[in-house]
């Protein structure tokens, strides 16, 4: 069973100071800052200041509402690749799509992105701050320390987010406890990103050595250099294009050369069995290098990703212990045409997605699109109407996948970098074997294996909600056709037309930033072109 502490901590860190959330980071009130430094006393003050952390570091970007997905998947909106059944009322979905975006339009969306990421940087801050100074007794050896390392991941992990997002930023690091110095201007982007790999670097060498469900479903040495591979891979692309694939690699190398963790094999040849329905319904698996974690039994934290794997007329059965369902990450055909539908598993039926499922009356019902199965807690939709499962942020194979590109970015086309995309690839391609995988990859240039570790990515982590940022640093948009299923194309993302019929311009490669910020900091600059 999942250890649950980390959320009781939070909740009782919330009970005892009542916590508000802000408007952004502006509107943290300094006497609220100057409560938690004097709350900072204790062992047990820093134990719950972190703990809380996991939630509100987290929540922004991975809770799913039915409605409208989920803030992680604005981007995939914009790429145009998604859908979503209530679109209508959630017109963050249809000026993605229309590529009509602007400061307005997507105001409530985007002051809760600012202010939730501002409120986990700020907590950070504090943390990082006040944590330091305590002398208690009942610390363990190198508690104090690992948790300042977790702080600072965290502080790194809301700026990755909002740099991706908005591109330059007003860089905080110390926690507001004055009312000088409130209207801070962006600092450019290279300044946060410096700010974010410097976090990650203090952090990795005091994190815990383990695998995450080690851990305690903390973070770990891995989680971190994870992220820090990814901030590189990131970095090397749009807009600092700095090239630091060779940097990339090396965090990448480091996590698999730890072995701790691994991919999810399958169990056996039936389909029920495999690695994906194995990620699906599992949480304690050596993939996971760091997951939002849910709870069943706190009603706060439970998984509402389960409510959107089915379309929206199901709900009419009346089987589901759900009233709402919604098909709100639904694939476009341009992505489901991405797998090749014979040699492929995670196209096949109920492995990454499904096409018909049984009524209230036991007939078949073909849904008009497919819909995410890998969302699915079947207990949870047909039982308890509560879902535990927990939500991937990173896995092993995003490792891989990251270390394939970036090695062959750095070295070539080289065994290692080829071993890595096959590894990945012959757990999905089960006609084949890896050594024909091997073959066919070490064959190809270098700019054509980097493609395929680019349309690798989107197959695995189609419902990762990963393709946007792949979309941003590259600058390159997938193409796919019926006729050809399988085979994916790349080409120059601006000037690119999107399944609506949307055109790409360079404004759209970073988000607009709310009139609402604008207005309460003067000294803050539109992103160009809103």
């Amino acid at each position: 069973m999942k250890i649950k502490n980390i959320f009781l901590s939070f909740m009782l860190f919330c009970f005892a100071f009542t916590f508000n959330a802000c408007e952004g980071f502006l509107e943290e009130k300094p006497r609220e800052n100057m409560d938690l430094g004097q709350f900072y006393k204790t062992a047990n003050h820093a134990r719950s200041g972190v703990n809380a952390l996991y939630n509100t570091g987290l929540m922004t970007y991975y809770d799913a509402g039915v409605y409208n997905g989920a803030t992680i998947a604005w981007g995939p909106y914009l790429s145009g690749l998604y859908d979503n059944e209530y679109k209508g009322q959630e017109v963050i979905v249809q000026y993605s799509q229309e590529l009509t975006i602007s400061a307005s339009n997507i105001a409530n969306q985007m002051n809760t992105l600012w202010a939730n990421c501002y409120t986990a940087i700020a907590r950070a801050n504090t943390a990082l701050k006040y944590i330091p100074g305590i002398e208690d007794v009942s610390f363990a050896a190198g508690e104090k320390e690992r948790l300042i390392a977790q702080a600072k991941f965290f502080r790194a992990f809301n700026y990755f987010h909002l740099v991706k997002f908005y591109g330059d930023l007003p860089l905080v690091t110390e926690p507001y406890e004055s009312l000088e110095n409130l209207y801070i201007p962006r600092d450019p982007s290279s300044a946060v990103y410096a700010q974010i790999e410097q976090d990650l670097k203090d952090a990795i060498p005091v994190l815990a050595d383990a695998a995450f469900v080690d851990n305690g479903f903390r973070i770990t040495k891995a989680t971190a250099e994870t992220l820090l591979a990814n901030v590189y891979l990131q970095m090397s692309g749009y807009p600092l294009n700095t090239n630091r694939y060779a940097d990339a690699a090396a965090a990448a190398r480091s996590v698999i050369d730890a072995g701790k963790h691994s991919l999810t094999q399958h169990r056996d040849n039936e389909p029920e069995n495999s690695a994906y329905n194995i990620l699906r319904t599992e949480d304690n698996l050596k993939e996971y290098v760091f997951t939002r974690e849910r709870s069943a039994t706190i009603s706060d934290y439970q998984n509402r990703w389960v409510q959107l794997s089915f379309p929206v007329y199901a709900a009419a059965w009346g089987t589901f212990k759900y009233t709402l369902t919604n098909n709100a990450i639904r694939p476009m055909p341009t992505l489901i045409n991405a797998y090749d539908p014979v040699n492929d598993l995670r196209i096949q039926e109920r492995q990454f997605f499904f096409t018909q499922y049984p009524d209230q009356n036991g007939n078949m019902s073909q849904f008009e699109q497919p819909s995410p199965w890998f969302y699915l807690d079947e207990e949870a939709m047909f039982e308890t109407g509560i879902s535990g499962k927990d939500f991937p942020i990173y896995r092993y194979a995003e490792v891989l996948l990251i270390a394939a590109e970036a090695i062959a970015q750095a070295e070539g086309v080289t065994a290692e970098a080829v071993g890595y995309l096959a590894d990945v690839r012959a757990r999905a391609y089960t006609t084949r074997t890896r050594t024909q995988i091997v073959s066919q990859l070490s064959a190809l240039s270098r700019e054509a294996f980097i493609e395929q570790v680019w349309a690798e990515r989107i197959r695995e982590f189609s419902l990762e909600m990963k393709i946007w940022d792949d979309i941003q640093r590259t600058r390159k948009y997938p193409v796919t056709s019926a006729n050809n299923k399988g085979v994916v194309t790349f080409i120059d993302v601006i000037g690119a037309k999107n399944p609506w019929g949307a055109t790409f311009q360079e404004k759209h490669m970073l988000w607009p930033i709310t009139q609402q910020e604008l207005q309460r900091n003067p000294s803050l600059k539109q992103n160009p072109g809103y």
